[in-house]
C-alpha cells in the first residue's frame, strides 16, 4: 500500500453516521457531578464502553465493512489488535457475513480474545506485543490474500469513530474541551476532525500512557517514533506511531499529556466508582489528564471520552485489591 492516504473530512463523518444509524444507537454522554467536583471543572463523560463491544472502535469497524466491495468481502478481513479494534472487525465482520482473522500478542487481554472468538473472528495468539501480532497479520494477510485493516491508517475507520465526537457535540454545543486516549491515534485523530469542522475554537487534548510514549514522541518530534510499551493499559501500548492519525494530529490536535501508570490506576477507580460503569484502563486516562491539567481546564466545561469497558476480571480483582 504506498500510496498516501487521504485523511477523512467533515462530510466523511457525516455519511458515516447516516451508515451507522441503522447498527448502533448514540451512547451516552452524561454529567457527572462528582467527576466535576475532582477536577474543578463540568465534567461529562461519553460513554463508549456501553457500545455492543464494550468500545468506540466499533463504530470504525461497522463504517469500513459497510463500504467494502464484494472482492474485498470475498477475500475477507485480516487485523492486529490487543482487542477492542479485533473485536470492532469482528463484530463488523460477521453482521455482513464475512471472515475475519484477528492476531493478537500472546498475553492478549483474555476477556477481549473470548470476544472476539465468541463474535466469530479466527483469533491467532502470536508476537510479544502488538506490533509483533501486526508484522504476522501483514504477512499473513499476503499469504492469504486477505484485505488488511490496520489500526489507525484507514480512513473509513478514523471517519467512523469520529461520529461519537459528532454526537457529543451535538448534545452539548458548548464544550470547551475533549479528552481522547491514544494508542494508534485513530479515536484523538477522528475527534480532531470532526470537532475543529464543528468549532474550530474547541480544545481537543490527547492522552497516552506514559510507559508507552510512541504517539506522543511521534506527534512532539513530528516523524515516526518507535518507543517501549510497559503499560498495563493494553488499548495504548503500541510501539510505533502511525502516519495518518499522526497527521492529522499535527494539524489539529491543541495539546498530548502522558500520564504514569499510578494515576491511570486511580483514575480507573475513580471512574468505575462515579459512572458505575465498567472502565479498562486505556479508558480512564482522560480522567487522569483532566486531574493532571488542573487549572487549566478549571470552569470550562469537558468531555472525557471512556473508549471501553473491557476489562478481565483479574484486572478488575488487582485494581480494587490496590496490588497492581
Amino acid at each position: 500500500m504506498g500510496r498516501t492516504l487521504e485523511p477523512p473530512r467533515f462530510v466523511d463523518v457525516l455519511a458515516a453516521r447516516g451508515r451507522l444509524r441503522p447498527y448502533l444507537a448514540p451512547t451516552p454522554f452524561r454529567l457527572y457531578p462528582a467527576l466535576s467536583a475532582l477536577v474543578g471543572a463540568e465534567i461529562f463523560v461519553k460513554h463508549e464502553n456501553l457500545q455492543p463491544t464494550g468500545a468506540f472502535k466499533v463504530r470504525g469497524g461497522i463504517n469500513l465493512v459497510s463500504g467494502l466491495s464484494a472482492p474485498e468481502r470475498g477475500a475477507g478481513l485480516i487485523a492486529a489488535s490487543t482487542g477492542n479494534h479485533g473485536q470492532s472487525i469482528a463484530y463488523a465482520a460477521r453482521l455482513f457475513g464475512v471472515k475475519a482473522v484477528i492476531c493478537a500478542p500472546r498475553g492478549a487481554n483474555p476477556t477481549k480474545v473470548a470476544a472476539m472468538r465468541e463474535l466469530g473472528a479466527e483469533v491467532l495468539l502470536d508476537g510479544a506485543d502488538f506490533d509483533e501480532a501486526r508484522g504476522h497479520a501483514e504477512r499473513l494477510g499476503r499469504e492469504r490474500g486477505h484485505r488488511y485493516v490496520h489500526s489507525g491508517d484507514e480512513p473509513l475507520l478514523i471517519a467512523g469513530v469520529a461520529t461519537a465526537t459528532l454526537e457529543m457535540l451535538e448534545e452539548v454545543p458548548d464544550l470547551d474541551a475533549i479528552l481522547v486516549p491514544v494508542g494508534g491515534g485513530s479515536g484523538a485523530a477522528g475527534a480532531c476532525v470532526a470537532a475543529k469542522a464543528i468549532r474550530a475554537g474547541i480544545l481537543v487534548i490527547a492522552v497516552q500512557a506514559e510507559a508507552a510514549p510512541a504517539a506522543y514522541r511521534s506527534w512532539r518530534e513530528r516523524a515516526l517514533v518507535t518507543d517501549v510499551t510497559n503499560t498495563a493499559a493494553e488499548g495504548l501500548a503500541t510501539r510505533v506511531g502511525f502516519d495518518l492519525p499522526q497527521r492529522i494530529l499535527r494539524e489539529h490536535l491543541d495539546d498530548f499529556v502522558l500520564v504514569p501508570e499510578d494515576e491511570i490506576r486511580s483514575a480507573t477507580r475513580q471512574m468505575i466508582d462515579a459512572t458505575r460503569t465498567l472502565v479498562e484502563a486505556a479508558a480512564a486516562t482522560p480522567l487522569a489528564a483532566a486531574l493532571r491539567l488542573g487549572d487549566r481546564l478549571r470552569g470550562s466545561r469537558v468531555g472525557l471520552v471512556c473508549t471501553g469497558a473491557n476489562i478481565s476480571l483479574a484486572q478488575m480483582r488487582e485494581l480494587l485489591s490496590g496490588s497492581a
